[in-house]
């Protein structure tokens, strides 16, 4: 065989070769964004899940509500739109914008909760959690804003922690609507202790605070924000972070008690 052949053998290999690592690079790329940030442990990582499944959401003004805006108990904030948790005597403050449907959000539940419950309980952190419905816009639905009104309605009956965790817990797919059905945010109270009352279902039922949840919606897509979960602390945006991890955070928080 001459050298020109065996020349043209060899770059024929060598292309071959790129084309399957291209064909691979692709496949990785495509079952991240298929099975979303449920691994996530590092903020940045999960940044990208978020800016893809959680863009404007234009949409989600199809399913406003009307009627009165009625702010769950204990909500402060500008217009009252976010739900406290935490000793107000707290140094640092987490703000998260958040969607009950979203992916990356429960990602981001899954890694910090212990680390952000920890410090809350301490006495180190406050969070405002604001309550968003992207997805409802996006994948169409109303399930990311009925959930969000559930969770109002448990913040009104001090339980907005615990029903908070179960809804991430129980997360449905995200193309499948089923949080949108108030018998299965009902099902799910019954995993709180003392949330299952007649007045909580009545809340949840009539859809007493979706005008309240609408304008928060209203105030996210105000907000110039990228998508779900926006975190920020202290001011500054750590869900950008690609150096982020619960580690950090939680060094971060206790460094700003000991100023």
């Amino acid at each position: 065989m001459s050298e020109k052949n065996r020349e043209g053998k060899r770059t024929a290999r060598e292309r071959l070769a790129e084309e399957r690592e291209k064909q691979k690079s692709a496949e990785k790329r495509r079952r991240v964004l298929i099975v979303g940030a449920s691994v996530v442990c590092v903020l940045g990582l999960a940044a990208v899940i978020g800016v893809v499944v959680a863009n404007s959401g234009k949409g989600d003004k199809d399913s406003e509500a009307s009627g009165p805006v009625v702010a769950p108990s204990g909500a402060n904030g500008q217009d009252s739109l976010a739900i406290p948790v935490g000793k107000e005597s707290a140094k640092s403050t987490l703000v998260v914008w958040e969607d009950f449907r979203c992916p990356a959000c429960k990602a981001f539940e899954a890694a910090y909760r212990p680390t952000i419950h920890e410090l809350t309980e301490s006495g180190k952190l406050k969070v405002e959690y604001h309550l968003a419905t992207i997805i409802d816009g996006n994948m169409r639905g109303t399930g990311s804003r009925n959930a969000a009104n559930a969770a109002a309605c448990a913040q009104d009956a001090g339980k907005f922690t615990g029903y908070h965790d179960v809804l991430y817990e129980n997360q449905p797919d995200e193309t499948d609507d089923a949080y949108a059905e108030t018998s299965k945010l009902l099902e799910l109270a019954k995993k709180v202790d003392g949330l299952d009352t007649a007045t909580f279902r009545t809340c949840v039922e009539k859809g007493t605070h979706n005008t309240w949840v609408d304008k928060s919606a209203a105030a996210f897509r105000n907000g110039g924000f990228s998508g779900t979960p926006t975190v920020l602390l202290d001011g500054a945006n750590i869900y950008q972070d690609q150096t982020m991890t619960p580690a950090k955070l939680k060094q971060q928080v206790e460094a700003a008690n000991k100023g």
